[in-house]
């Protein structure tokens, strides 16, 4: 009796976090889910949030069923969310988030077909040769330093790692120009590893939303790996990066479009009911 007690409530439970999802999103999705405060006071709370000063993040964190409502919204909106860096295969993927540095997906983009084109194997890349990668990258910001790591970092999977992308972080972040970021991302997307890389964008919404503060990047990582549930990690990474690039952009987010406004605990928001 008491096993099938529990497992009614267990449904009665799913089917009114359903709802709730549901919800959310039609409410995102006809712009009716917050208002934003004025300018100043979206920068004020910014700040504060920013540097760990904001009371609601300090005494409200976020509770492990907020979480879990927030990433089961994100999935019911995008069930298999993808990179935007284009690749045709794990040294590919490599090279382009090297590139992507301090640069726009979108700006990577543009260069890198004529440049895999050329290499699409750590062989090639290496045989291409500094200058011309130079030359076909000219338009990414950073562009020389960048083709002297690209190559230098080809040559070093050709003599360490038989011409193949190394599948540790520890190797990975042995290569030039690749950080623990760099190393997340291709864990993530090549190989199906559940890390989640904190960029600029994820930063500052792990920083906003109070979902995770940190004071460095390393320090939200850390903190979105212990509050994610494991069965959204895989995605975790893009879903975020996706939200903060579209919806919780860093000058204006857009509140009254986003499927988490309701938990979200930024003081610059204003919840409709």
């Amino acid at each position: 009796m008491a096993k099938k007690q529990t497992r009614k409530a267990a449904k009665t439970t799913a089917k009114k976090s359903a709802k709730k999802t549901i919800a959310a999103v039609k409410r995102a999705k006809k712009g009716r889910a917050a208002e934003v405060k004025p300018a100043k006071a979206r920068a004020k709370a910014d700040d504060k949030a920013l540097h760990g000063k904001t009371k609601a993040q300090l005494t409200k964190p976020w509770t492990p069923a907020e979480v879990e409502e927030a990433f089961r919204r994100f999935q019911a909106a995008m069930p298999e969310p993808k990179g935007e860096l284009q690749h045709i295969n794990p040294f590919t993927l490599l090279v382009a988030v090297v590139l992507s540095a301090q640069a726009t997906d979108a700006g990577v983009n543009k260069a890198t077909p004529a440049l895999f084109a050329a290499a699409d194997t750590p062989a090639k890349m290496a045989e291409l040769g500094e200058a011309r990668v130079r030359e076909l990258i000219k338009t990414i910001g950073l562009f020389n330093t960048k083709a002297k790591n690209v190559v230098a970092l080809s040559k070093k999977l050709v003599e360490e790692h038989g011409g193949e992308v190394p599948r540790t972080r520890e190797a990975l972040e042995a290569l030039p120009g690749v950080g623990r970021k760099t190393a997340n991302v291709v864990m993530n997307i090549a190989f199906g590893e559940p890390t989640i890389a904190v960029d600029t964008h994820i930063f500052r919404i792990g920083n906003r939303t109070g979902l995770a503060p940190g004071k460095t990047p390393f320090d939200v990582e850390l903190k979105l790996l212990e509050v994610v549930p494991d069965h959204y990690k895989r995605h975790a990474h893009h879903w975020l990066i996706l939200h903060g690039r579209y919806v919780c952009v860093a000058r204006r987010p857009l509140c009254e479009s986003c499927l988490i406004a309701d938990l979200c605990k930024w003081p610059g928001k204003t919840v409709q009911q």
